[in-house]
């Protein structure tokens, strides 16, 4: 307890005029931690108990210590802190706890120690490398060692003393960088993503190697670029875990800790299994690249379809799924899958970009067509037009018996009333009824709805019932549509009734 009060205590000095630097938090405990190291051990063993009070306990020291080392340990101490305390298994403990049922106690300093998580990826993304710095040189050098780089067979001047030197004209680009520069290109991911690639090629130098070899045999224009790949993967998972959030975003979780039924949304415990979800994501692009055959000029492309895949995997992970089933369905997510996955994305994004005006403008083009065949088929009945008659009375009639006789139909120029009438053949072209000759109508004001029904019919023909009939003899079929005008009686309440006065009900017209 005397331990946790001189990291949690701050005494402000009573005079201003103190030269005396205050000293308080890790750099007060630094010393002591130094002369008892089990400490930092014992702490995190707590972690494991089954206590839970003693377990927040000592997470929210660890916390303490791990905010104040980052605050004020400056650049050379707060990493070996970090390192240290990786070391005796911090991060494994905190993913269990995570994992485990007792989230419900443990749920302030578990949110903290991800929001501390975040605050370390952040730092690290922040720092530029510097090839002037002797760790950053040193993890540089150490990637180019592990590739197994054959020695050249020119020597070139090194300017030094007249002593020569042997370079090896694509020494960083044959390890997927785009330039010999590499320094540059680290630009958006920081010293966080030199530490992912360090740590693929230390971890799985064998796995390097071979890689390198297969594409060295391959034209530059085909060959995966690993480096350039491992930086875009670095840059997915930050932007996947929302690593840019401030401390003020994470503070607004608090309450939603009140119910169990939040913690799937704000606990992510694969963040803290960042190695491993590098190494699965690096994994997916080697293997989609292969898949589809890409180009240098297809990176970008791929670098999207892996973003999709860990937004799908990761981002859809529950709290409870374990790192080694992510990794497993990372692996198993073929091809074709995840670019339907993309299509249905794109088909969303496209929706809430251009989703309200693209109804708008459909909305506007509906009513302006329906507006078109209205004055279209308007004009044609302003013009007369020709119908056969297949009314009630003339449909009783059988198919060996004479066709009915055709009807005209015109509007009247007012467009109240609906004129027709019966002949006994159709006219001939420009010798068409006028509407004086056309005694029935019908009042378009009794008119309460219009249906219509196409129908098929084949015709009989004694060829079709020959068998040895070729196919040009086998009759076509037509399609007919029949119109019928339901309206009021004048003299009546309105019914579904049809019409007076033989209403044109019957009219068809054979297509």
């Amino acid at each position: 307890m005397a331990i946790l009060g001189a990291i949690v205590a701050h005494q402000h000095p009573t005079s201003t005029h103190s030269t005396q630097p205050e000293t308080f938090g890790f750099r007060a405990l630094k010393p002591a931690i130094a002369t008892y190291p089990q400490f930092l051990e014992k702490l995190v063993s707590s972690l494991s108990a089954a206590d839970h009070a003693l377990c927040a306990n000592a997470l929210q020291l660890i916390n303490a210590l791990m905010r104040d080392a980052i605050t004020h340990g400056g650049e050379a101490e707060w990493p070996k802190f970090i390192a240290k305390l990786q070391e005796m298994g911090v991060i494994k403990a905190v993913y269990s706890l995570m994992q485990s049922q007792a989230l419900q106690d443990l749920a302030h300093p578990l949110l903290e120690f991800q929001a501390l998580t975040k605050v370390l990826l952040r730092k690290w993304r922040d720092v530029p490398v510097d090839l002037h710095k002797p760790e950053h040189r040193r993890a540089l050098k150490a990637i180019h060692l592990a590739s197994n780089p054959e020695k050249p067979s020119e020597p070139v001047e090194d300017g030094k003393d007249g002593k020569e030197r042997k370079h090896n004209p694509e020494k960083w680009r044959r390890l997927g960088f785009e330039t010999e520069s590499p320094s540059w290109e680290f630009e958006e991911t920081g010293y966080l993503g030199m530490m992912d690639l360090a740590d693929y090629v230390r971890k799985h130098e064998d796995t390097f190697q071979k890689l390198l070899l297969e594409q060295s045999v391959l034209s530059p224009r085909i060959r995966c670029p690993v480096a350039r790949a491992s930086l875009a993967v670095t840059a997915i998972l930050y932007d996947q875990f929302e690593a840019d959030r401030s401390d003020l975003d994470d503070a607004k979780s608090y309450p939603a800790l009140e119910s169990r039924s939040n913690y799937d949304k704000i606990f992510k415990p694969l963040i803290l299994q960042w190695s491993r979800l590098h190494l699965a994501g690096l994994q997916a692009f080697f293997r989609l690249w292969k898949t589809t055959g890409a180009e240098r000029e297809d990176f970008l492309k791929l670098a999207e379809l892996v973003r999709i895949l860990l937004e799908a995997v990761v981002g859809g992970a529950k709290r409870e799924k374990s790192v080694e089933e992510v990794e497993n369905e990372i692996q198993e997510y073929d091809y074709e899958r995840l670019r339907q996955l993309q299509m249905e994305l794109f088909q969303l994004t496209y929706e809430d970009t251009w989703g309200h005006h693209l109804r708008q403008v459909r909305d506007e083009l509906n009513h302006e067509a329906l507006q078109f065949m209205k004055e279209q088929r308007i004009r044609c009945l302003l013009a007369g037009a020709w119908f056969p008659n297949n009314s009630p009375n003339n449909s009783q009639k059988t198919e060996s018996q004479q066709p009915s006789s055709p009807r005209y139909v015109k509007l009247s120029p007012n467009r109240r009333f609906l004129h027709y009438s019966d002949f006994p053949t159709e006219a001939e072209q420009n010798q068409d009824p006028d509407i004086e000759s056309l005694p029935k109508k019908l009042d378009l004001s009794l008119i309460s709805s219009v249906a219509s029904n196409i129908s098929t019919k084949t015709p009989t023909s004694a060829h079709s019932s020959n068998s040895a009939s070729t196919v040009k003899n086998i009759p076509s079929q037509s399609s007919t549509t029949q119109i019928t005008i339901h309206g009021y009686l004048p003299s009546s309440p309105p019914s579904t009734s049809h019409s007076s006065a033989p209403p044109p009900h019957g009219h068809s017209r054979s297509k």
